[in-house]
C-alpha cells in the first residue's frame, strides 16, 4: 500500500508540472530559446503536445497498443508509463492503459522535446520590402518547421530574432543547401511568384564546389533523375546531374559514390538519424553530454525522456554540416533578387 501511495503521489505531481509548461505550434519561437556553444545553435528543450486523431486503420486499439504498433521510437512500457501519469491523453481527458480508442478522436502526446542543433550561422536579410523577405539561408537550418525541426528553421529564427511571421516561402531549398531563399508576407504576393514558376518564367542559379575541373563553356545534361521530395527538386537535380558529370559536390556524401546509394550513418539527417534503433555512438554522446554540462543550470531533465540529459536528440549526426551547393540568384519577370557568393567559392 505504501509503494502505491508513493507511485499516485509521483503521478499527481507529473500531472500538476503537465498543465504548466506544455507547448504547441501557436507558441512563437523566442530569442531565449536558443544556446549558442561550439559553433551550434541549440534550441532549449521544451514540453510540446504532439496530436494526431484517430484514422480507420488505429480505430479498436488500446491505446498502449496504437502507440507500441505505430510509433516504435519508444519501448512499450514507456508507453504504458505515459498514459498513467497522463502524458498520452484522449480528447483531452486522462485514459487508462486498456482504453480503446474511436473513430476521430483527437490524441494528444505530451514530450520533452530536444531540437537537432543547427550551426550558428546567421539567417542574414537581404532584404525587406513590403511585400518580400530575401535572407541568406544557412547551411543546415531547414527552411520551414519539419521532423524534428520547429525552433532551429528559418521560419522560427526570423520570427525570434526579428519578430518577423508569418512568412511564405516561394521555393524550396533543401536543409544542407545554402543562399537565397525569397518569401513573401501575404498569400497573394505568394501566389504570384508560384504562377511565375508554374509558368516556366523564373530562371535560377547555383554556384558548387565540385570534385575535378569542371569544362568551360554551357554543359547540357541528359540524365534520368528519381526525383525525391525530401531533398528540394532543384538541389536534388543539380547534385544527381554533377554527379552524372563526373564532377559531383566535394563534400556530398551521398552522390560521391559511383553507385548511388542510401546515406550512412555519418551522412544522414538528423531527423532520419534519430528514428534509427539504437543510441547514438559513445563519442556522440560524449560530446552531448559535454555541451549539456555548459548550460544545465538553466535547463530541467525530464525523468521519462529518452534524450535528456543530453541537449541534442540521440541519433543527431554531428558530422553533417552543409553541402557546397550555393543558391545565388532567382531571376523572373521585371524581378531579380541575388545572395552573396559564399566564403568556400572564393578563388582566392
Amino acid at each position: 500500500m505504501k509503494r502505491n501511495r508513493e507511485e499516485e503521489k509521483e503521478e499527481e505531481k507529473n500531472k500538476k508540472k503537465m498543465e504548466i509548461v506544455w507547448q504547441n505550434p501557436t507558441y512563437p519561437a523566442q530569442k531565449e530559446d536558443y544556446i549558442f556553444h561550439n559553433g551550434k545553435r541549440h534550441v532549449r528543450p521544451y514540453y510540446f503536445e504532439f496530436v494526431s486523431h484517430v484514422n480507420k486503420r488505429w480505430e479498436g486499439k488500446t491505446i498502449v497498443d496504437l502507440f507500441a504498433q505505430e510509433f516504435r521510437g519508444r519501448s512499450k512500457d514507456y508507453y504504458v508509463s505515459a498514459v498513467k501519469c497522463g502524458r498520452i491523453q484522449v480528447d483531452g481527458e486522462n485514459i487508462p492503459v486498456s482504453y480503446i480508442v474511436k473513430r476521430c478522436q483527437k490524441i494528444s502526446h505530451f514530450l520533452h522535446r530536444h531540437e537537432p542543433p543547427v550551426m550558428a550561422w546567421n539567417v542574414a536579410i537581404l532584404q525587406n520590402e513590403p511585400d518580400v523577405l530575401t535572407v541568406c539561408k544557412p547551411a543546415s537550418v531547414p527552411v520551414h518547421p519539419c521532423g524534428q525541426y520547429r525552433k532551429n528553421t528559418v521560419l522560427g529564427i526570423l520570427q525570434a530574432e526579428h519578430g518577423l511571421a508569418p512568412l511564405y516561402p516561394i521555393h524550396r531549398l533543401d536543409r544542407l543547401v545554402s543562399g537565397l531563399l525569397i518569401m513573401t508576407k501575404n498569400p497573394a504576393r505568394a501566389d504570384i511568384f508560384r504562377q511565375h514558376i508554374e509558368a516556366g518564367l523564373v530562371q535560377k542559379q547555383y554556384v558548387a564546389k565540385v570534385v575535378g575541373v569542371f569544362p568551360e563553356g554551357e554543359q547540357v545534361v541528359d540524365a534520368n533523375v528519381d526525383y525525391n521530395a525530401r531533398e528540394g527538386r532543384s538541389s536534388a537535380l543539380i547534385r544527381v546531374h554533377l554527379q552524372y558529370t563526373g564532377h559531383p559536390i566535394a563534400n556530398d556524401m551521398l552522390y560521391l559514390s559511383v553507385n548511388v546509394v542510401g546515406r550512412s550513418t555519418l551522412g544522414t539527417t538528423a531527423d532520419r538519424a534519430a528514428a534509427l534503433s539504437g543510441s547514438s555512438p559513445a563519442t556522440s554522446c560524449e560530446n552531448h553530454n559535454e555541451e549539456y554540462k555548459y548550460c544545465n543550470q538553466d535547463l530541467t531533465i525530464d525523468p521519462m525522456c529518452t534524450h535528456c540529459p543530453n541537449l541534442a536528440p540521440n541519433g543527431y549526426d554531428e558530422h553533417e554540416e552543409g553541402l557546397w551547393l550555393h543558391c545565388v540568384r532567382y531571376s523572373g519577370p521585371e524581378w531579380v533578387y541575388e545572395c552573396p557568393y559564399p566564403d568556400w567559392a572564393s578563388l582566392s
